[in-house]
């Protein structure tokens, strides 16, 4: 997610975000502004899961739970974010939490598992927009899963690895054409994409193309594609426009990079559990203005 644009689709940029730095009213609770669920966090994966969720706390959801696909709960409490709500998989599917959005997949794993979780969370999310990530997208490519999601609103999120195994084809002829191949996978699967790398290519299930013009290479290590699923499962929880939603979670997962490397933070170096708090600084740098 860096810098370097295709010329192909409109830019998403800080100032066609206006509803992620919207502000908020007085009389809210945590009620107001969603619950997410993450689903993955696979045996030896837990930490994909966390930082998932930790990133959809910092980015402003109401709450946040937390279903790992083990057969035990691997802890008790994340012991830096202990405001997050720890469940086995199964214990998180049975009951209805309220969850108004779900994420998906990062760190699940490919067993049995990972796939039975999926699908069932597929037919009880009630069209709660679902983000599905990583090892979900593996699963979806090879069949274990099905895409049979229902209605409401579904954001693919695959690198170009991902994007070639959803499309039976290389990772070169994804990069190749990147606008073409996310108008290809959103009309294959009828929905939302992110395809991630450098000018994420977000693509709308009707085919609209826009281009992140955010990021840098400091993007390029483990568990930044887990914080962006959190960012996008967030921001649909607090119910912004669903456009709004996606694009500008992959804006400021790649702005927080950015502030982050202005710091003296990276990019080399930089470290995934390191951008939310960087982007929830910015999507509060203008609260004394709101308050004044």
């Amino acid at each position: 997610m860096n810098t370097l644009v295709p010329s192909v689709g409109a830019p998403i940029d800080r100032a066609s975000l206006p509803a992620l730095f919207a502000p908020r009213g007085q009389d809210t609770h945590k009620g107001s502004f969603g619950t997410v669920g993450v689903v993955g966090g696979g045996p030896g994966m837990t930490g994909a899961a966390l930082l998932a969720a930790r990133a959809a706390l910092k980015t402003g959801a109401g709450k946040v739970l937390v279903g790992f696909a083990q057969e035990t709960l691997p802890l008790a409490c994340d012991p830096l974010q202990p405001e997050l709500m720890l469940r086995d998989a199964r214990s998180l599917l049975d009951a209805d939490w309220g969850v108004t959005a779900w994420v998906a997949g990062c760190g699940i794993g490919t067993d049995a598992l990972a796939a039975n979780a999926l699908s069932e969370l597929f037919v009880l999310r009630r069209e709660a927009p679902l983000v599905l990530d990583a090892d979900g997208l593996n699963l979806l490519a090879t069949g274990d899963i099905r895409p049979n999601w229902g209605a409401g609103p579904v954001v693919l999120t695959p690198h170009p690895a991902e994007a070639g195994r959803l499309l039976g084809t290389s990772a070169a002829q994804i990069q190749a054409d990147r606008p073409g191949a996310a108008r290809q996978l959103a009309q294959r699967y009828g929905c939302w994409i992110v395809l991630k790398g450098a000018g994420t290519v977000v693509c709308s299930p009707a085919g609209d193309i826009r281009i992140n013009t955010s990021g840098n290479p400091g993007l390029a290590t483990a568990g930044t594609g887990d914080v962006l699923a959190g960012m996008l499962g967030s921001l649909l929880a607090q119910k912004l426009p669903v456009d709004q939603a996606v694009a500008g979670a992959v804006w400021l997962h790649g702005a927080a990079a950015d502030t982050l490397v202005a710091q003296g933070i990276g990019p080399i170096g930089l470290t995934a559990g390191e951008l939310a708090d960087a982007a929830r600084a910015l999507r509060n740098e203008n609260w004394g203005s709101f308050r004044s």
